[in-house]
């Protein structure tokens, strides 16, 4: 799976909120200043391109759907941030954001109960 920029990122962000949106209805997502027309329509074909999303004509114009779901998508982005930054460790990870302060007592109990869950 290809990766995205961050301004695909943020229109693929709204496609799955939505889940069908045109051009005009993924601007009015945005807050101020909001992209032109232009600009958002060539994001989404390039989009198109890229496999993440699809369309179906309506009138004269399209309705756009994502293709590729968040969570696959989500789940491709934190392996490869893993395998990039922490040589592919988890627990490197994890042992950074506690030792970098951006994660407390509860969110690490938290993150805990949640894989024991997946032990099950």
């Amino acid at each position: 799976m290809k990766q995205l920029t961050k301004a695909e990122e943020d229109i693929m962000q709204i496609l799955w909120e939505l889940k069908k949106a045109n051009v005009k209805a993924i601007i009015e997502q945005f807050s101020e200043p909001k992209p032109a027309y232009n600009t958002v329509s060539t994001i989404v074909r390039i989009l198109e391109n890229k496999g993440f999303v699809g369309y179906e004509k309506e009138g004269k114009g399209h309705i756009y759907f994502p293709l590729v779901a968040k969570q696959d998508y989500s789940n491709q982005s934190i392996n490869k941030l893993v395998d990039n930054y922490f040589q592919g460790s988890f627990k490197s990870m994890v042992s950074f954001f506690v030792k970098k302060n951006d994660m407390n007592i509860e969110d690490l109990e938290s993150v805990l109960k949640e894989i024991n869950k997946k032990n099950l």
